[in-house]
């Protein structure tokens, strides 16, 4: 039976900015138990990044199936479902395709 949690990548492990690294020195320091999680924009930046595909692919980015199929925007795979947007692809020829194909309704 296919598991799809055994298919998920190891957690990336990033060692926090030196920002993070003084304030959390300095409520250890007050003995303080409260921890605060500051949004860097290099970790926001980081993050979006890695929802875009740089280029389309030939395989689902969760599953590995080859079992997909290409969109102007998107890659799609039928064995898991997952849709993985394509970085600098134009979100108009997406549109089109998709009222051509019947996916939506032409208004």
């Amino acid at each position: 039976m296919y598991n799809a949690s055994a298919m998920k990548r190891p957690a990336l492990k990033r060692r926090p900015s030196r920002a993070v690294e003084r304030v959390r020195a300095a409520l250890a320091a007050n003995g303080s138990t409260n921890v605060v999680s500051l949004l860097e924009p290099d970790l926001v930046l980081e993050r979006a990044t890695r929802r875009f595909l740089a280029q389309p692919i030939d395989r689902c980015v969760k599953c590995n199936s080859t079992f997909i199929g290409r969109e102007p925007a998107f890659i799609h795979c039928f064995y898991c479902g997952k849709m993985a947007r394509i970085a600098n692809a134009s979100m108009l020829a997406q549109e089109e395709f998709e009222m051509r194909s019947g996916l939506r309704i032409a208004v």
